[in-house]
C-alpha cells in the first residue's frame, strides 16, 4: 500500500505549468511539516514536494499561497535524473490525489484576516498539541 496524508504550510506560492499535448495543468509546491518533538530536543521539519494534476492543480494555484495551511492525500513517488554535471539526482515526491485547503482566501488577499481559518476572527487560535503557530514572516524561504 502506498498512501500518505500530510498537513503543513506552504513554503512558497505554488508553481503551475501546462503539459503541451493535453494542456493538463500541473502544480508543484513544498509543504513544511514539523516533526513531533520531545522536551529538550531540537525542532525538526520535513519539506516534501507535492505534485497535483488537472483542475485541482489550477485551484491550488488560485487559492494557495505561502504560509497557508493545507492537507494533502496521495502517494509517494520516487525518481531520478542526471543533472548538468552528469550526477544522478534521486527524488521523492508526493503525488496528490486530494488537496484540502485548510485556510481559505484568494491568493491575492494577503491581509492577516485571510490567513486565519474559517470562523477565527482573532485572538489565540486553537493550536493542536505538538504544533506551533507560525506567521508568513517566520518561514525562512
Amino acid at each position: 500500500m502506498n498512501s500518505v496524508v500530510l498537513i503543513g504550510r506552504l513554503t512558497r506560492d505554488p508553481e503551475i505549468r501546462y503539459v503541451s499535448e493535453s494542456q493538463m495543468a500541473v502544480a508543484t509546491f513544498t509543504v513544511a511539516i514539523d516533526r513531533p518533538v520531545r522536551s529538550g530536543q531540537e525542532k525538526k521539519t520535513d519539506f516534501p514536494r507535492v505534485t497535483v494534476f488537472g483542475r485541482q492543480a489550477e485551484n491550488c494555484e488560485r487559492f494557495l499561497a505561502k504560509g497557508r495551511l493545507v492537507g494533502v492525500q496521495g502517494r509517494i513517488q520516487t525518481g531520478s535524473y542526471t543533472n548538468k554535471d552528469g550526477v544522478t539526482v534521486y527524488t521523492t515526491d508526493v503525488v496528490a490525489d486530494r488537496v484540502e485547503f485548510l485556510e481559505w482566501g484568494d491568493r491575492n488577499e494577503r491581509s492577516s484576516q485571510s490567513a486565519r481559518p474559517a470562523g477565527q476572527q482573532g485572538g489565540d487560535m486553537d493550536i493542536p498539541e505538538g504544533f506551533q503557530a507560525i506567521q508568513d514572516d517566520d518561514i525562512p524561504f
